[in-house]
């Protein structure tokens, strides 16, 4: 996940943008009749399709024109996807091959949008607010019906995958955060129980009265032997608890899944 981020970054920093775009409004009829955000959507494909244009120019050089300078040809186009509104719709993607034949260079803009980091944010965040893998299609924003047509990665399964992987990355990002710097107050442990399985959470409290994430361990009940396991979660956080923290006052409660 960390590599795909930074991709994406460098992808960003690398856009070459046009100064103005024009936009072909006899295309855009059908959208019209759906709704201002259907316009917008077919609006932005073709402002995307610009950028990816203004990409291969930058290196290539303007099209018919021989530039004995550029470090790189266009090589026709090909079939790609891009994410859009918790989709991925299918485009034509232009190609380009370095001129001292080390292969195909990357087009910016093709890189940046065709990114699934936001699908796998977008799952996690309509989960979380409640709305299940069987409703994800009806969640979604309307894009017109040609657009809608040709989406993909809107299935079930394919929703699930997403939301496992994007919690699993937040969950590490979480875990790894360096508590060195933190001067609690005041540690609270608790166990939340999901089906046959519970989660021992602790949260530090600052001074100032900032709850701090400390760590999470998952058992099958808040016994000694999970809370020896948060200790040494911990203690690999760099943060070590006060002598006198005790674990004996950890309130059992018990809750359906969230």
């Amino acid at each position: 996940m960390r590599q795909n981020y930074q991709t994406i970054d460098a992808a960003a920093s690398a856009l070459a943008v046009p100064e103005a775009v024009s936009v072909a409004l006899g295309e855009l009829v059908a959208d019209v009749r759906e709704g201002l955000l259907a316009m917008a959507v077919g609006t932005g494909l073709q402002v995307m399709a610009a950028m990816m244009d203004a990409d291969v120019t930058a290196v290539c050089g303007p099209k018919g024109k021989h530039d004995p300078v550029r470090t790189a040809v266009r090589h026709g186009s090909e079939q790609g996807s891009v994410t859009l509104g918790g989709r991925r719709v299918p485009i034509e993607r232009p190609r380009m091959r370095a001129t001292d034949s080390t292969g195909e260079l990357p087009v910016p803009s093709y890189e940046l949008f065709t990114s699934t980091e936001a699908l796998g944010r977008m799952a996690m965040a309509k989960m979380l607010a409640g709305l299940s893998t069987r409703g994800w299609q009806a969640g979604l924003e309307p894009v017109g019906a040609l657009v809608e047509q040709a989406a993909t990665s809107t299935s079930k399964s394919t929703i699930s995958r997403r939301f496992v992987k994007a919690t699993e990355t937040a969950l590490a990002q979480l875990l790894a955060v360096d508590l060195s710097a933190l001067d609690l107050v005041a540690l609270m442990l608790d166990g939340v129980h999901f089906g046959e399985h519970v989660c021992v959470v602790a949260l530090g409290v600052g001074i100032d009265g900032t709850k701090h994430p400390l760590a999470l361990v998952e058992g099958d009940t808040e016994n000694t032997t999970v809370v020896s396991v948060y200790w040494s979660a911990c203690a690999s956080a760099a943060w070590t608890p006060p002598a006198r923290s005790s674990s004996s006052s950890m309130e059992r409660r018990r809750c359906g899944p969230r």
